[in-house]
């Protein structure tokens, strides 16, 4: 007689396999390199000019959008009015609620389920669709709809992604493999923009106007998203811990319970704590400069889209280089340290687009040089130092939180934006006062204890933090 097979124990160590570890990093990088072009093409290049552009034309604008006093409609209604330039921050700032609410939702049930890679994919191919489904209308409203529900999906998919991390690489390899994700992402993302500066250049060769051309960008943008992401989630394990060991699918009331013992428990873990406070707020600005970099040069400095895409064309692959690079100068003089020099440049760089002339796209493609040196190692070291703060098995309930410091980021950053555009009209003063963020946010860091807060949470301190 047949013995019953015991169930797997619940166990989401990193293989102790260095081959099979690297066939899943490998895999986890595919999906950096797949979700980046939503954010490149999408956010950063084409969704703000070519949503400020339909709400302009909505509102009666003519040629000058930046003027004070246009009103637009976005509810129908006359109590409700939002200057055009506007709309692009207070869509993001609603997309930033909502993920706020979600957030919370996805990571605890992820750390219940023992089918992460299904639920990556599945929140993938939903977002997908909706960017892809931005082709077939011009109504703002719907665009406003679609890129909602989009940006909805990929914070989502990214809480589950995350949790990989400590999946698939060890302590001492979570930086290089954090930089390496980034470094590919920011690749994958600069390979399909270049695509869609050619079909923008195009245009009158092509037949279509430059609006028709954008909504094509669109459609491939989903397409790229849903394919590269079969083909990296294809190879990653399922692997759980001892909160989804119990049989049967997650139960939503004994996820959200064990979200809020979290919030309580990181009372204890002071250092995890304070650094995910000190992410969100330079985040905040990092994000901001992400989302409103395309608005910020079409209405105040005047810029062409063929500028825009070139200027974030070039972001992409200076940021490849300098992922790396940024990488090799943590292991070199520790991980904190960098990130903390980072956000000075970032000041920097702030303080540099406030004086900008209107006009000169040599020296917006000289900023967006600066920025593209920074940011993925900005981001991709403050990743992986997280990824040590939090407890082994709780990944996809702690990088929830994490997620939701990301896109609160962007709540904070699109709401700040929002006023500041609303009164002036355009985006050069709102961009200056980012700086706040990255002071702050830097001086909450230098005060973290990271080798006390990785001691604190059970991890091995990593030989250079």
């Amino acid at each position: 007689m047949a013995s019953t097979p015991s169930p797997p124990v619940a166990d989401n160590s990193p293989s102790t396999d260095p081959r099979q570890r690297r066939r899943e990093q490998r895999g986890w990088y595919t999906y950096d390199w797949a979700n980046q072009v939503f954010i490149t093409s999408v956010v950063t290049v084409l969704i703000g000019p070519y949503l400020s552009g339909l709400a302009c034309a909505e509102a009666g604008a003519g040629g000058d959008c930046t003027q004070p006093g246009l009103a637009l409609y976005p509810l129908g209604v006359e109590w409700f009015s939002v200057h055009p330039n506007s709309l692009h921050p207070l869509v993001t700032t609603v997309a930033g609620l909502i993920l706020l609410v979600m957030l919370p939702v996805v990571g605890a049930l992820a750390d219940h389920t023992q089918h992460k890679k299904s639920w990556l994919l599945a929140l993938a191919t939903l977002g997908s669709l909706c960017v892809s489904a931005m082709y077939f209308t011009s109504d703002y409203q719907l665009v406003v709809l679609l890129f909602i529900l989009g940006n909805t999906f990929y914070g989502m998919s990214l809480v589950v992604f995350n949790a990989f991390l400590p999946e698939i690489a060890t302590a001492d390899e979570r930086n290089r493999v954090s930089v390496t994700g980034w470094a590919m992402a920011y690749l994958g993302g600069g390979l399909l923009l270049a695509a869609h500066m050619g079909l923008l250049a195009s245009t009158d060769a092509l037949g279509i106007d430059e609006g028709h051309a954008v909504r094509i960008a669109f459609a491939s943008v989903g397409v790229w998203w849903l394919l590269f992401s079969i083909v990296g989630i294809r190879v990653l394990r399922n692997r759980y811990g001892k909160l989804a060991a119990e049989p049967g699918p997650p139960k939503l009331g004994a996820s959200l319970k064990q979200y809020w013992r979290t919030l309580r428990e990181m009372g204890k873990y002071r250092n995890t704590l304070l650094f995910l406070i000190a992410f969100v707020l330079f985040n905040n600005g990092i994000q901001a400069v992400i989302y409103f970099a395309g608005s910020f040069a079409s209405q105040d400095l005047g810029l062409s889209l063929a500028v825009l895409s070139a200027t974030i064309l070039l972001i992409q692959f200076v940021a490849f280089a300098g992922a790396l690079l940024m990488g090799w100068i943590g292991r070199r003089f520790g991980t904190k340290n960098t990130v903390l020099a980072s956000l000075v440049v970032w000041c920097g760089l702030v303080t540099c687009g406030y004086y900008l002339p209107p006009g000169d796209p040599v020296l917006f493609l000289l900023l967006g040089a600066g920025i593209g040196m920074v940011l993925g190692g900005t981001q991709s070291l403050a990743r992986a130092l997280y990824s040590l703060l939090i407890p082994r098995g709780r990944e996809a309930e702690y990088f929830s939180l994490f997620q939701l410091a990301d896109r609160g980021s962007v709540l904070l950053g699109a709401a700040s934006i929002t006023l500041v555009v609303n009164l002036t009209g355009g985006f050069r003063t709102a961009i200056f006062s980012l700086v706040v963020f990255f002071v702050i946010g830097g001086i909450l860091l230098w005060r973290t204890n990271l080798k006390e807060g990785i001691e604190a949470v059970g991890n091995k301190v990593p030989a250079n933090l």
